[in-house]
């Protein structure tokens, strides 16, 4: 796997990181998980710009978001509970499959 997926990889999980403490954070009055909050966005932003190196900014997007969309989904059923409904898991589902299909036949990811 190139480098720049490695990357997305740490700018995905780092986000994730950061928008899960978000609701611990609250409204950043609770030292921890404001500085969680706000180290894990720097990092993200950071990876992020290393991808756009390699990646076309609207295809990274694309993958960042979708993947976190996820991933922070499963993070607030774990952490607070948060159980979608079968709307909100279909459209997830839409969201990967998007990813997907960008990633097996888009020209612009450099597959």
């Amino acid at each position: 796997m190139p480098i720049t997926y490695w990357y997305l990889i740490c700018a995905i999980v780092t986000e994730v990181i950061a928008t899960s403490a978000l609701k611990s954070a609250d409204e950043f009055t609770k030292l921890w998980p404001s500085l969680i909050v706000i180290l894990g966005y720097l990092a993200s932003f950071y990876f992020m710009m290393l991808v756009l190196r390699q990646l076309p900014v609207g295809i990274t997007y694309a993958i960042w978001s979708g993947a976190g969309i996820v991933l922070v989904t499963i993070a607030g059923l774990f952490l607070y509970q948060q159980k979608p409904d079968i709307p909100a898991m279909l459209g997830m589902f839409f969201i990967v499959l998007g990813v997907v299909v960008i990633h097996l036949f888009s020209k612009t990811t450099g597959h």
